[in-house]
């Protein structure tokens, strides 16, 4: 029987078929190492296909597979663009290549020559962007993309080797480059190195997670429809920029996490690789199977070997070509399903294990975490799924699928929920403290309150749904609000409540630490093309004369004790009071005494239940002055412990719309 099928009975139902998807991934790897060596030479196809230097010929290779194709040929600047002086030749298994001398091409197919593949198949003739493509460029009159020749003179030299996190948890600043900066318009790779990187840095996270990073043709679609997935997007700079970039961040002792999309991609025609030799199934699943309902894209074929080798060699290249630290799978739960997990209510192990399950999406899954592990066991892979899948993230040989990390999707959903329907009279203390916590042990998990999603234009952010249109108007110092007042003490407690109970590592989207005014809405037709919510406003939070920075100050201090406390890797947390009349949750985690008080009335001599003997000290509350606070409780009183029998309990200043943090501890305080 395997392991999570031991640590978890509910899953007994379902032992055969969780040995069975243990059996698959073992019988393709098997098949693999077979044929290819291992599983790291086989996910080597970007260094055969697309363009290859070769030092014996001298001369440039460039080769596609394209089984259906029944003409190819490469056409550029450098030969006039005429579509049919370079024909390529089809070897066998429906390679199509050609060989570029020096001798006759050094002058003329040079460092940026701009190209494309010209494709003859039952669907007529295309011009194409070749697969493999790691650069490509749109013209700015056409808007049309095009491939690109790529080999600078001087190669860069990455200067700074993959950071490490250690003894202390993964703490992730969601990033979007495009959009990080404040004037209207696209912001660059060297734009984030040089103004971004340094306020991630300073505010206490130790990862930065970059979206939108394989190339995509639509603006619009936040990076994930993506068009081609080994060339860096081309609206931020240069490959050699996103480099830099990354080769910085290590610098700074932060790690780089790629958001990956092996989920789908564009049907574009144009850009893609839809229809690319004639056929839907050349890479992808053909018919409807091949269409994803909601998102307008296409869905790769995990069970073809050549879209393995394909995806998996794309995991490969951004590790090795770049220094990625690791990648954030999106669309996960999509892929784990055939109906993709839409509108599904995962109750039953059959569910996870039946015949809706995508069991060759599974092993894909579990080959691309052995593969990223087998490269460098540093490197991280978390799972954006929603069901819940068993085993997501326990070890392959346990039964599981190897990712290290999932996303606590469920977390931002609920406060929508209790912020958008519920009434603060009708909040749940019992509810909030188990929905923080009702998860597997043993799965660690990222706790976030919100991230890019909840952002999006036609949502809220937590700081517009707490403040609403007070946030364009009573945030200056000199405003007294009440609206204000009770957004900023919420914002601050459901942060804070997120991070100690909900997860092993945190996950904040950027400006949302600092309560950004703006839900995000990138440039679009019904928009007028406008970049005025597709920025960062960086001088709200800059200016002391506004009450962000007080939200900012907050979270910098809140990631400072994460790191000291240890709480985020201590054992699960112990409720010790769930007081629904006087909305007050009080639990002990790392033995630490957590009080928040969500409710609208202060109560002093508020008895509550401790676990240790000692006088305690507040060692943090969200009502310090520094914070925006109002600092009605001193944090320098102590507060003495009582012992009646096996009960100890203590009396305490409960503190209207406030959390506070207690310890016993006099060496570390």
């Amino acid at each position: 029987m395997m392991k999570i099928v031991e640590k978890d009975s509910w899953l007994n139902p379902v032992a055969d078929e969780v040995q069975r998807r243990y059996d698959r991934y073992c019988d393709c790897k098997k098949m693999i190492v077979n044929q290819y060596g291992s599983l790291k030479n086989f996910a080597s196809a970007h260094e055969f296909f697309g363009f290859h230097y070769d030092k014996k010929r001298r001369g440039w290779w460039y080769r596609e597979w394209a089984p259906g194709a029944h003409y190819m040929s490469l056409f550029g600047d450098f030969n006039g663009w005429e579509r049919y002086a370079d024909p390529m030749e089809r070897n066998a298994n429906g390679i199509w290549e050609i060989f570029l001398s020096d001798l006759e091409y050094s002058k003329r197919l040079v460092h940026g020559s701009l190209l494309k593949v010209l494709v003859q198949s039952s669907i007529g003739e295309q011009e194409r962007i070749p697969i493999y493509i790691n650069k490509v460029s749109q013209d700015e009159n056409s808007k049309d993309f095009r491939g690109q020749f790529w080999n600078p003179e001087k190669p860069y030299v990455f200067e700074n080797q993959h950071y490490e996190i250690k003894n202390e948890p993964l703490l992730i600043y969601e990033a979007h480059v495009g959009m990080a900066q404040e004037k209207e318009g696209v912001s660059s790779y060297n734009d984030f190195r040089i103004n971004v990187l340094s306020r991630i840095k300073a505010d206490g996270y130790n990862a930065v997670q970059l979206m939108a990073i394989a190339e995509h043709p639509y603006y619009g679609s936040f990076g994930y429809h993506v068009s081609n997935l080994f060339a860096a997007s081309s609206r931020f700079g240069t490959p050699e920029d996103l480099k830099m970039l990354v080769d910085e961040a290590h610098r700074l002792g932060l790690l780089v996490i790629m958001d990956i999309v092996h989920s789908h991609t564009v049907k574009n025609v144009r850009e893609g690789m839809n229809l690319f030799d004639g056929t839907d199934y050349q890479y992808l699943k053909t018919g409807k199977n091949g269409e994803h309902p909601l998102w307008d894209s296409k869905l790769f074929n995990y069970g073809k070997i050549e879209t393995l080798q394909l995806l998996l060699s794309n995991v490969r290249y951004w590790l090795e070509e770049y220094n990625f630290d690791g990648y954030r799978f999106d669309g996960v739960t999509s892929m784990l399903y055939l109906d993709h997990g839409i509108g599904v209510t995962f109750d039953d192990p059959l569910k996870y294990f039946g015949k809706n399950v995508d069991n060759e999406a599974v092993t894909y899954l579990q080959l691309a975490n052995e593969l990223i592990h087998e490269l460098d066991k540093k490197y991280i892979s978390i799972a954006e799924d929603v069901s819940g899948m068993p085993g997501l993230c326990a070890p392959i040989e346990d039964g599981g699928i190897g990712f290290d990390f999932r996303l606590g999707m469920g977390l931002p959903d609920f406060w929508i929920k209790v912020l958008k329907d519920q009434t603060d009279e009708e909040w749940n203390m019992h509810e909030f403290f188990f929905t923080m916590t009702n998860r597997m042990s043993d799965v660690k998990t990222i706790a976030y309150a919100e991230s890019h999603d909840q952002a999006m234009v036609g949502d809220k952010t937590l700081a517009h749904r707490l403040l609403d249109k007070e946030i364009y108007t009573s945030m200056s110092k000199d405003s007294q609000n009440f609206v204000v007042d009770r957004g900023i003490a919420l914002h601050k407690m459901i942060r804070l409540f997120t991070i100690s109970l909900g997860g092993d590592a945190w996950l904040n989207f950027m400006g949302n630490e600092f309560g950004h005014p703006e839900w995000i809405d990138f440039p679009r037709k019904d928009n007028g093309w406008s970049y005025k919510h597709a920025r960062r406003q960086w001088s709200l939070v800059d200016n002391k004369n506004l009450k962000y920075h007080w939200l900012n100050d907050f979270d910098n201090e809140m990631l400072k004790l994460m790191k000291k406390t240890k709480v985020m890797s201590a054992a699960p947390a112990w409720l010790l009071n769930a007081d629904e009349e006087n909305k007050t949750i009080v639990f002990e985690r790392d033995n630490l005494i957590f009080v928040f008080n969500w409710g609208q009335k202060s109560l002093p001599d508020y008895q509550i239940d401790v676990k240790n003997t000692g006088d305690y000290k507040i060692i943090f509350s969200t009502d310090e002055k520094r914070f925006g606070g109002f600092e009605n409780v001193d944090t320098n009183t102590i507060f003495p412990s009582e012992k009646d029998g096996e009960k100890v309990t203590m009396k305490i200043y409960n503190v209207a719309r406030t959390a506070s943090v207690f310890s016993c501890d006099k060496n570390d305080w």
